[in-house]
């Protein structure tokens, strides 16, 4: 007996109320983008469980892909069959007869969710399990921690029948909670906090600030490759490429050496915002942790907000490095934020640079400076780059090598 479906679970859906559709269609559109590659598969959403037909499709790669979208709390490989028991019983035994190895234990867990069905849930463990039992020589049972575990669940179009749980990304589906711009560096930081982001139902799409000669292709690509590996939580990620040297020049000639990191992050900032308003974003994400560099101190951040009203969210501002750098382990990012290509904010970096500036010097610093056309030309020649989880450079990409 094949496995011919696979079952999956809400999470927080669940307590979505009256706004419960609204999650599952997000939910079911973002799974219908993340396996477009297989084409056979048919999606069924319901009220508090949506089906994957398989249709003889590569039933591995689709669990692989779907470990990864949020609003899946677990799913499973399943068999549906009549709600007849002696079908029930015959079935079961066959799914667990594959996975059986000698000094292997067992259980049933049945659940009846429809309750018009003649066996409750008790019976239908003693019944199937019985009949299990009694096929396979030397099975033992374990009701505690079994090593094959034959899920049971009774429904009223008819019986699922699983033999694993597989835990789910968890969280909200992305864009159930808007639209941000996430400040995305090379760094470690900025990808963690775009992940936990998109988590909580954000759609994020990505600002990188690229500044040729001073920053190598190879950096850029490197900002390309982690948008990409944080794709795989929503399909794909739209990412912007503001070319940022002329500004960064001009800092670094006319602002004081002590606060044109600050000047630097906002107009960074202002840029950012220009872009959210023009793509209907809600908000910023960035990666700062709370006193891990001069520019996210308090005072700092202070400073540096004072360029706009627009909400920021930092995920990560409270965590320290070590549980930074392991979920950039987790979701596959730290090696390549760890390859050594300078970025932008790495560059004219001031050997002291103010960790406690004012607010009223910044402002006063920056008004010196008409950074107004120089801020118009770098949005109006950004650069817009799609990437998918199986994203790879096109010669385009590396044009600036040539």
């Amino acid at each position: 007996m094949n496995y011919d479906r696979i079952v999956i679970r809400y999470g927080e859906l669940s307590t979505k109320g009256r706004n419960r559709k609204f999650f599952i269609r997000h939910l079911k559109d973002n799974i219908r983008n993340a396996l477009k590659p297989y084409r056979k598969i048919q999606i069924q959403g319901f009220h508090d469980r949506m089906y994957l037909l398989l249709n003889g499709e590569d039933s591995e790669a689709i669990i692989k892909t779907l470990k990864n979208i949020f609003g899946i709390q677990s799913f499973s490989l399943a068999v549906r069959v009549p709600k007849e028991i002696e079908t029930i019983q015959h079935v079961g035994f066959q799914l667990v007869e594959k996975l059986y190895e000698e000094g292997k234990t067992f259980k049933v867990s049945a659940r009846r969710s429809d309750k018009t069905f003649e066996y409750d849930s008790n019976e239908l463990n003693r019944l199937v399990g019985g009949y299990i039992f009694n096929k396979i020589d030397e099975l033992k049972v374990d009701v505690k921690h079994p090593d094959i575990e034959l899920l049971v669940d009774v429904r009223s179009e008819g019986v699922y029948l699983s033999t694993e749980t597989i835990k789910g990304a968890g969280g909200l589906p992305v864009g159930t909670s808007g639209k941000a711009m996430l400040m995305l560096s090379g760094g470690i930081d900025s990808p963690v906090a775009g992940y936990l982001t998109m988590k909580r139902g954000v759609k994020v799409e990505a600002v990188h600030f690229h500044s040729p000669p001073f920053t190598s292709p190879r950096a850029k690509q490197k900002a390309l490759d982690l948008a990409a590996k944080i794709s795989a939580y929503s399909g794909s990620v739209k990412v912007y490429i503001v070319p940022f040297t002329k500004i960064q020049e001009t800092i670094h000639k006319e602002i004081p050496e002590g606060y044109s990191m600050t000047v630097q992050r906002r107009i960074m900032l202002k840029i950012t915002d220009l872009i959210r308003k023009q793509n209907s974003g809600l908000a910023i994400v960035t990666g700062e942790s709370l006193g891990q560099v001069a520019s996210q101190t308090l005072e700092s951040m202070v400073a540096i907000n004072d360029v706009t009203s627009t909400p920021i969210i930092r995920p990560v501002v409270s965590m320290d490095k070590l549980e930074i750098i392991d979920i950039a382990q987790k979701i596959d990012t730290y090696e390549i934020s760890s390859l050594p290509y300078e970025d932008c904010c790495t560059i004219f970096t001031p050997p002291s640079p103010k960790t406690r500036p004012k607010l009223t010097l910044a402002q006063y610093y920056e008004s010196q400076v008409d950074f107004t056309a120089l801020i118009e030309e770098a949005v109006k020649e950004i650069e817009t780059v799609y990437v998918t989880p199986d994203y790879t450079p096109t010669q385009e990409d590396f044009c600036d090598l040539l």
